[in-house]
């Protein structure tokens, strides 16, 4: 079953996007570039989908493999220089909360970055992709979420 996507545009470069399933978001180009920044830009959105990818792909091998976490935070920052066309390196850090070895947490990354499909196809675009692992140790009165407050955006209020 293939995957659909509608695209309408609303104006200037403003494009209300929905994924066949009754998600939706809108794409615009920034302010300094011609936009009203009235939504995140298409390529800002394939940075976003990557790490969304990540933190995806990762809780779901480490289930698979008995990796226990509290939490996961990725911080990704995507390198396009002035003038070119698009992005050409990702980096960041993967923040997990866990009492687990490095090492089996730097398995289950790894085995999350060959797998994850959109850094397949950053991959496949040349575009490297270098994430490391932070481990954050758990706290004993933590109930499984990392010290960052992720505020509710306005829609949801």
């Amino acid at each position: 079953m293939g995957m659909i996507a509608h695209g309408t545009w609303r104006g200037g470069h403003e494009t209300w996007l929905e994924d066949g399933r009754g998600h939706t978001v809108t794409v615009d180009l920034p302010l300094d570039e011609g936009g009203r920044g009235a939504g995140t830009s298409a390529l800002e959105l394939a940075v976003l989908s990557l790490a969304g990818c990540v933190t995806t792909i990762f809780s779901l091998i480490a289930e698979k493999r008995k990796l226990p976490f509290g939490g996961l935070h990725i911080t990704l920052t995507a390198e396009r220089p002035a003038g070119a066309p698009t992005i050409e390196r990702v980096h960041g850090v993967l923040e997990v909360e866990t009492a687990a070895p490095e090492e089996d947490v730097e398995t289950v990354l790894r085995l999350t970055l060959t797998t994850c499909p959109i850094g397949v196809l950053f991959e496949r675009a040349h575009v490297p992709v270098e994430v490391t692992v932070a481990i954050v140790a758990p706290l004993p009165t933590r109930t499984g979420s990392l010290p960052y407050e992720i505020p509710e955006p306005e829609w949801a209020l």
